[in-house]
């Protein structure tokens, strides 16, 4: 549902964003950086809750339409950008936690220490869990491909175009006068 004439996102629908992105990339910094894992672990199944919420506000909440000076192959390329992150937001911390959970070396998976979290059902050391090790590991990449291609996208709406498309998301930056 968007409002008649809105020209944003909803503020839940922003919010989320902009948490979910931060964590990821803390995440992928925090990997590259050689942090701890457990951390690693607590920020993939926190990332993981707000894509589900994200998932569900967005099936009720349409998106506000992209300015009319978009053209089609771009309007094509952010739709199919969105629905992968979409999905990867998703299946990277799952992949992550059957890895976790059918990992060979038997580690409690918490949440910032403060409780455990169930395996699933992954065998120790068996196929799903290195079918998920190798999802996760090449999928992490390509989500770091993905958000340069996205920020990257972002900023040529910005200041090259001088369209309105990072207002829709980030409403502090003015839509251009016109």
């Amino acid at each position: 549902m968007v409002r008649a004439g809105r020209s944003t996102y909803s503020s839940v629908a922003i919010t989320l964003h902009w948490v979910i992105g931060l964590l990821i990339i803390a995440n992928i910094a925090l990997v590259l950086a050689g942090g701890p894992m457990t951390w690693h672990k607590s920020i993939g199944i926190t990332v993981l809750v707000l894509s589900l919420l994200r998932w569900a506000w967005r099936l009720g909440h349409r998106p506000p339409p992209l300015p009319a000076s978009v053209r089609s192959w771009e309007k094509g390329l952010a739709h199919a950008l969105h629905w992968t992150f979409y999905l990867l937001i998703v299946l990277i911390p799952l992949s992550g936690w059957a890895m976790s959970s059918g990992s060979p070396k038997v580690r409690p998976l918490q949440w910032f220490g403060l409780f455990d979290i169930p395996f699933l059902p992954v065998e120790r050391g068996g196929a799903l869990y290195a079918a998920s090790h190798e999802f996760h590991e090449i999928m992490g990449l390509a989500m770091i491909g993905l958000i340069a291609l996205h920020i990257a996208g972002a900023l040529k709406h910005q200041l090259i175009d001088g369209d309105a498309t990072m207002h829709r998301i980030l409403p502090i930056v003015s839509p251009p006068k016109g």
